[in-house]
């Protein structure tokens, strides 16, 4: 058996591979609710042989949603849309996961596909913006900094969020901590100029991620938790990956079980290296530093490359995004480029399987 294609368990839950689908948007949800498409899209991956599969980022708030098409858990019919969903990717033997997520000073943006760029005004259905400071994303519409209520408004969303998608039927949860959204800016100097106990100090900007994580984990006992950080901001004077790992470590001591790792978007000024396989260090430095189990992600497009990743120790999954978008079978063929001997595949398709 591949490393790939070895089970991983998280808490009770134990997952058949370690092929993972990474959150994508689909800025296709109606006030906050999924639709037939969010159903397709997702259970795919699950017949094509991905080991857990994360929905994408849903807003825990109205006002947290990244555009006005994203999706939601911040009431009961968004929770029962998700329902049959969850049924649908579990169905097909995969685990089911969601990305409980706020967007901060980058929420109230058009679309991609709307061909328009920056905030949605008052009058198109966007809203005012949150954020660690009054400080903009470059290009957006100035947000108003989090008094002590807003944020205990956002720890009591998180926490409500969870429970909705326990109710839904996800197996497991993930914050999202990263890609420039709220928690990312309060971890980030850059975004984060209070003079209070949530900044300064790298324990004050991480202070509301960790409530977060405590309140996620009480809300849900027992469900595996992971937690998506950004281990850097491309920029100078940013968030790195010696802090992650630390605040890993934090988290990992509040209930959260697994960390994702990527990197950027906190700023229009980052400059990214980019190649097959550019996050993987930042990975293996959180897993090495922290001593936590970590998912790589990051142009690593074929199973060859993705095995390497884990027997060198560098991380403990390796998710993917766009793969999965071009090849919804990406499992099943990365699994017969390796030899590996799964017994997934599903029936109806057996029959296009090379021996």
């Amino acid at each position: 058996m591949t490393r790939l294609f070895s089970p991983l368990t998280l808490r009770d839950i134990s997952v058949r591979n370690r092929l993972w689908v990474a959150p994508m948007c689909q800025y296709s949800a109606v006030d906050g609710v999924p639709q037939e498409w969010h159903h397709t899209h997702l259970a795919q991956f699950a017949s094509g042989g991905a080991g857990l599969v994360i929905a994408e980022a849903t807003a825990v708030s109205p006002e947290g949603r990244i555009s006005p098409e994203d999706t939601g858990l911040w009431n009961d019919g968004q929770r029962d849309a998700w329902a049959p969903i969850v049924a649908a990717i579990r169905g097909r033997g995969a685990v089911a996961a969601v990305q409980l997520a706020h967007a901060g000073r980058k929420a109230s943006t058009w679309s991609p596909f709307s061909g328009r760029r920056g905030s949605v005004t008052a009058a198109d259905g966007g809203w005012r913006t949150a954020a660690p400071s009054a400080i903009a994303f470059d290009g957006y519409a100035q947000p108003v900094a989090l008094d002590a209520d807003g944020i205990d408004r956002v720890v009591g969303d998180f926490a409500a969020a969870a429970r909705r998608a326990v109710a839904a039927g996800f197996q497991v949860l993930e914050i999202h901590a990263a890609h420039g959204y709220l928690l990312h800016q309060f971890l980030s100097p850059l975004s984060n100029a209070r003079d209070d106990e949530y900044g300064g100090s790298l324990e004050n900007r991480a202070r509301l991620l960790l409530r977060v994580v405590t309140a996620v984990a009480d809300a849900a006992p027992g469900v595996p938790l992971l937690v998506r950080f950004s281990a850097t901001d491309w920029a100078d004077g940013g968030w790195d990956a010696a802090q992650t790992a630390t605040v890993a470590g934090w988290a990992a001591e509040r209930g959260a079980d697994f960390f994702d790792i990527s990197s950027g978007g906190l700023v229009a000024h980052q400059r990214v290296t980019t190649g097959p396989g550019y996050q993987v260090a930042l990975a293996a430095q959180v897993r090495r530093d922290a001593g936590v189990p970590v998912s790589a992600v990051g142009m690593i497009d074929d199973a060859a490359h993705a095995e390497r990743v884990l027997t060198a120790g560098d991380a403990d999954v390796v998710m993917a995004a766009r793969e999965w978008l071009r090849d919804p079978h990406f499992g099943l063929r990365a699994a017969a480029e390796l030899g590996a001997d799964i017994d997934y595949w599903p029936v109806q398709y057996v029959r296009a399987r090379r021996v």
